[in-house]
């Protein structure tokens, strides 16, 4: 379906509940597999990723298919290699199939682990076969994806001799493997981080009830919308101040882009300032899921800044980079693609706050991570008009 969307006064007033945080979600249903006591998530994400993750975590069947769930695919990887005498085949859609997983399969071979390709070497689907794998020393390349990472991490305190890791290259994305690190402590494991060596010795998961905060990738949209409007005052619900989420980064950036933002009894409520926008470089190594809604942003206000950190975009939903630069280029004149990937869709939605209507097409790609997302646009003012096909 695609939907034209316009705002007719440009001024933004709304409170918005926030999805909860997609990669804690994930992250937690992972450790609750992993550990002896069964403990509550509340909170859990909705999200299309999040409910591919917690279906096959509770699957019979050995052909496990994640759909478009990139995390989850990762996530999978490591944790069905664990699986001792049981064998599996892990797959998804044709774009997860062109996502590279060489990275983290070489270094679970290095492990022990049995995996082989069954289509085109270093991509799946996987033939996975669970063995207890001892552990150890191993190396892996920092430079392609945290997610990779994190998959070990999280199994790491289960091998019999724990895990030494030792990180290759400029680590992408390290705000993730903080979250990770962080989320293992809240469940009793300690790790050692060391330069570019993260150490986990063998260990117990220790269960405990735990809510998911908001997501601050999704309140980057928010954060847009804030500075691209002639006035707003946006509540946002569920973000937690002392996040350990990388995108709480948000607040910073955006608000040399004009959107001032306090938190007051659990909210957070954005509201216009004045913009110091200027042409300079933003290092995204450590977010680069905001590199589309401040892309957006910059470009509706005639700002040509550069980008670093960027590397991991091209092995995203789409090449992140490409599909961006495409669409704004022909901004004018026709409707948006959004490739599959729901941050295009959530980031050029905004961009009618300047160009009095936009047309984004394949609006359900926002389920990926944030289902209301739509909903949540009409409460603030925003007139969706569905189109036919």
């Amino acid at each position: 379906m695609n939907y034209k969307i316009s705002h007719p006064s440009k001024i933004v007033t709304c409170k918005v509940n926030l999805p909860a945080s997609k990669s804690i979600s994930n992250r937690l249903l992972i450790i609750q597999a992993l550990c002896n006591n069964n403990f509550t998530i509340n909170n859990l994400s909705d999200s299309d990723d999040t409910i591919a993750l917690k279906k096959a975590l509770h699957t019979d069947h050995n052909e496990i298919n994640v759909g478009a769930a990139g995390t989850t695919f990762r996530f999978l990887t490591s944790f069905l290699a664990i699986q001792t005498g049981k064998e599996f085949i892990l797959t998804g859609t044709k774009r997860i199939k062109e996502r590279p997983i060489k990275t983290l399969v070489s270094t679970l071979q290095a492990l022990g682990a049995k995996i082989c390709y069954l289509e085109k070497e270093g991509f799946a689907p996987l033939k996975i076969t669970g063995t207890k794998l001892l552990g150890g020393e191993v190396e892996i390349d920092g430079t392609i994806s945290s997610q990779f990472i994190t998959s070990i991490l999280l199994i790491g305190p289960i091998l019999k001799k724990g895990l030494k890791l030792k990180i290759k290259g400029n680590l992408v994305s390290k705000s993730y493997v903080k979250m990770t690190l962080n989320l293992l402590k809240e469940f009793g494991i300690k790790s050692i981080w060391n330069k570019n060596i993260i150490e986990i010795k063998p260990q117990k998961y220790i269960g405990k009830t735990k809510t998911v905060e908001a997501d601050w990738s999704a309140a980057s949209f928010w954060f847009e919308i804030a500075a691209l409007s002639k006035k707003c005052n946006i509540c946002l619900i569920g973000l937690y101040e002392k996040s350990i989420q990388g995108d709480k980064l948000s607040i910073e950036i955006f608000k040399e882009l004009g959107v001032e933002s306090i938190f007051d009894d659990g909210k957070l409520y954005l509201t216009k300032n004045k913009s110091n926008m200027r042409d300079k470089t933003y290092d995204l190594s450590e977010t680069p899921d905001l590199y589309q809604p401040i892309a957006c942003t910059l470009h509706a206000n005639n700002i040509k800044a550069k980008f670093t950190g960027l590397d991991t975009l091209k092995n995203k939903e789409t090449d992140r980079i490409y599909a961006v630069k495409n669409e704004l280029d022909k901004l004018s004149k026709s409707s948006i693609n959004t490739y599959n990937d729901h941050r295009m869709a959530m980031s050029f939605a905004p961009l009618c706050l300047i160009h009095d209507r936009i047309t984004i097409n394949n609006v359900e790609v926002v389920s990926k991570s944030y289902k209301n997302f739509w909903n949540d646009l009409s409460k603030a003012g925003f007139i969706i008009d569905p189109l036919p096909d």
